[in-house]
């Protein structure tokens, strides 16, 4: 007897089994063309959340830093910290009117910028002097110069000068308040400047409370030898782009040990603040790594 599996197919019964054949095949094409359909889909979606969505969606960051060497007079006094606007690369006038009236919200009695103001190019600040001019804070307003910012870095002093920044470059001043007295100290950028600490401290008092201004944030293993209190820095951007599980994926020279939010730094333990800033640049793109309003409420030990 033969075998009927071994019998060759004849008909209908051929006809059947080719039919069957044809739709594993176009299941298979199908599947593979939905996956293929979904992940394309996906990486758009990303790609205009990233592009068009995250670098408008402005982020409060608020929190408390505890100093041990803050005069009672300034605990609780709120310092509005922001960086990296990068004005003429995707941001202008309107980026900057939404994080003056959100600066504004939060009414604090220091403002400070630190660095990239602009891409490149001192002009690109014009259209935000007016926007600027508008913010006000009892204890003032500070900015220091970043990398991106040596196109014209004297016109671009006067323009911040104008929209009511006192610029520091390697320069202090002194703060007073019911008879206590700290001090703001602004470097000079560490990539295209010159940045001084000796200079920038020469008629400040050993012991006296400083508050650091540098753009570049991994700067603060240096600073933490000067007697600084704490840092301010930008120029991380965060890492622009993050992804779930890995982080930031990639860092510019100068921020690549501290990325974002704080840290404490060397024996003394000064405080570092690296805010992700609120522009972009090389792409215009932000993911998982919104802009950042930073709000830190200083509290005093003593």
């Amino acid at each position: 007897m033969r075998n009927p599996s071994s019998e060759p197919l004849h008909g209908t019964a051929r006809q059947g089994a080719e039919r069957v054949s044809q739709r594993k095949t176009l299941s298979r094409r199908q599947f593979l063309k939905a996956g293929l359909s979904t992940v394309v889909g996906a990486g758009a979606a990303a790609g205009a959340y990233a592009y068009l969505w995250e670098p408008h969606r402005l982020e409060v960051t608020r929190l408390e830093v505890r100093l041990p060497s803050l005069p009672k007079a300034f605990d609780g006094r709120k310092v509005a910290h922001f960086s990296d606007l990068h004005l003429g690369f995707h941001t202008g006038a309107k980026d900057v009117e939404r994080v003056v009236q959100a600066i504004h919200a939060e009414k604090p009695d220091m403002i400070c910028f630190t660095g990239d103001m602009v891409d490149g190019h001192a002009e690109d600040m014009t259209e935000a002097i007016k926007p600027f001019a508008t913010l006000k804070a009892p204890l003032g307003s500070f900015s220091i110069l970043g990398n991106h910012d040596y196109g014209d870095v004297e016109k671009l002093t006067h323009m911040e000068e104008e929209a009511g920044f006192r610029v520091l470059r390697n320069s202090s001043v002194k703060l007073r308040r019911d008879g206590a007295v700290i001090a703001v100290v602004g470097l000079d950028d560490g990539i295209w400047g010159n940045p001084d600490p000796i200079a920038a401290t020469r008629d400040l008092p050993e012991g006296m409370f400083k508050l650091l201004l540098m753009h570049e944030p991994d700067y603060g293993d240096i600073a933490a030898g000067y007697s600084f209190h704490v840092q301010l820095s930008g120029h991380s951007h965060g890492g622009q782009v993050r992804l779930p599980l890995v982080g930031e994926v990639i860092t510019p020279p100068g921020a690549k040990l501290y990325v974002q939010g704080l840290y404490h730094i060397g024996s003394q333990g000064m405080q570092l603040y690296v805010n992700r800033g609120i522009g972009t640049t090389g792409l215009p793109f932000r993911f998982l790594c919104k802009p950042e309003l930073t709000m830190l409420t200083l509290r005093s030990m003593t």
